[in-house]
């Protein structure tokens, strides 16, 4: 088969399944800007000094409970796992928000001010 057959046959699948799914454009519009939007409230949340107490406070909590602390960035979300326990940091449009995960899959949310406590969401999280 020859590279242009093989482009060729690669244009005709995108164009199947653009005609498969008309909303797909639209929904990728959609994250788009809500991701443009979130934009500002990423940047505070990866430069704050907010987040350097709580990688701190992370580390303490994780040393009193003899647990490790897990912290990743998954793109612009801060992610904290411990005991089958998550706690995610999002960025939205109009702040950022903690959402609290159970290990029974409960969430909460909350809307997160990076001028408080790190310690106070530490302990709201592991109690």
């Amino acid at each position: 088969m020859s590279f242009l057959d093989n482009l060729e046959n690669s244009l005709k699948s995108l164009e199947s399944r653009d005609e498969r799914d008309p909303h797909e454009r639209e929904r990728q519009q959609q994250e788009r800007s809500q991701a443009v939007a979130a934009a500002p409230w990423a940047a505070k949340l990866k430069e704050s000094a907010y987040t350097k107490a709580l990688f701190d406070e992370a580390a303490v909590a994780g040393h009193r409970l003899r647990t490790k602390v897990y912290m990743a960035w998954f793109d612009s979300i801060l992610r904290f796992e411990a005991r089958e326990r998550r706690l995610e940091l999002r960025p939205m449009a109009d702040g950022i928000v903690a959402v609290f995960i159970e290990t029974d899959g409960e969430t909460k949310t909350q809307p997160l001010d990076l001028n408080s406590s790190a310690a106070d969401l530490m302990k709201q999280w592991l109690g």
